[in-house]
C-alpha cells in the first residue's frame, strides 16, 4: 500500500493528495497519517508547498466524509429500526439505544465531529451517525473542515520535522494504526460478550 500511496503522490501532486484523502475517509484502513507525513516530507524537501498542501489534504478529508454523511442523511434513522431489532444483539444496542444517539447528536453533534478528526477509523465513522441525525449540512462541513485542518496541520508538521526520514514515518503510522484496530476489536468482542438488552415495562 505504501508504494501506491507513493506512487499517487509523484504522480498526482497535490491533486494525488486531495484523491488519497477523500478515500481514506471512505475506507479508514488507508492512513491519513501517512499520506499527509508523506507530504510533510515533500513540504521539507522543497517538492510541495505548505499552503497548497494543506488545503489539498483538507479538501480531500472533507470530501470523503461527506460521502458517509450524505449516505446517513439519504437513509434516515427512522429507517433503522428492522435492520436494529434484527441484529442489534452483534451491534450492541437497542432501538432506544439508537433514539438516545441520535438525541445526544443533534444536542452535540457538531463537537463531536469536530473532536473526533483527531481519532483514526473514528473520524470516518461519526459521518454517518451525523446524517442519520439529519445534522445541518453547513454546520457539519464547517466543523469538518476545521477539525481536519488542525489534524492535518498536525501531520504536515510531523513529516516535515522528520524530513528525509522516511523509515521512522512508516514504523510509527504502522503501528498507531495496527494498535488502534485492536483496541476497536477488543472493545467490541468485550461488548457482545457483556450486552445485554433493555428490560421493557
Amino acid at each position: 500500500m505504501t508504494e501506491w500511496i507513493l506512487d499517487t503522490i509523484a504522480r498526482g501532486g497535490y491533486w494525488g493528495i486531495a484523491f488519497l484523502m477523500a478515500i481514506e475517509n471512505i475506507f479508514p484502513p488507508i492512513p491519513s497519517e501517512l499520506i499527509m507525513g508523506l507530504g510533510g516530507i515533500n513540504v521539507a524537501n522543497g517538492q510541495m508547498g505548505f499552503w497548497p498542501l494543506l488545503f489539498a489534504g483538507s479538501v480531500g478529508s472533507t470530501a470523503g466524509n461527506y460521502v458517509w454523511y450524505q449516505i446517513g442523511r439519504s437513509y434516515g434513522y427512522e429507517r433503522l429500526k428492522p435492520f436494529i431489532d434484527r441484529w442489534g444483539r452483534w451491534l450492541t444496542l437497542d432501538w432506544e439505544d439508537v433514539e438516545d444517539m441520535i438525541a445526544f447528536f443533534r444536542r452535540h453533534g457538531h463537537w463531536v465531529v469536530f473532536a473526533l478528526r483527531f481519532s483514526p477509523l473514528l473520524r470516518t465513522m461519526i459521518s454517518l451517525p451525523a446524517g442519520l441525525a439529519h445534522m445541518g449540512r453547513v454546520k457539519f462541513l464547517i466543523y469538518t473542515i476545521a477539525g481536519s485542518t488542525i489534524w492535518n496541520v498536525l501531520l504536515i508538521g510531523a513529516g516535515y520535522y522528520l524530513g528525509s526520514r522516511f523509515d521512522e514515518l512508516e514504523r510509527f503510522t504502522g503501528p498507531l494504526a495496527v494498535g488502534t484496530a485492536a483496541i476497536i476489536i477488543g472493545v467490541y468482542v468485550w461488548r457482545v460478550a457483556t450486552w445485554r438488552p433493555r428490560k421493557r415495562d
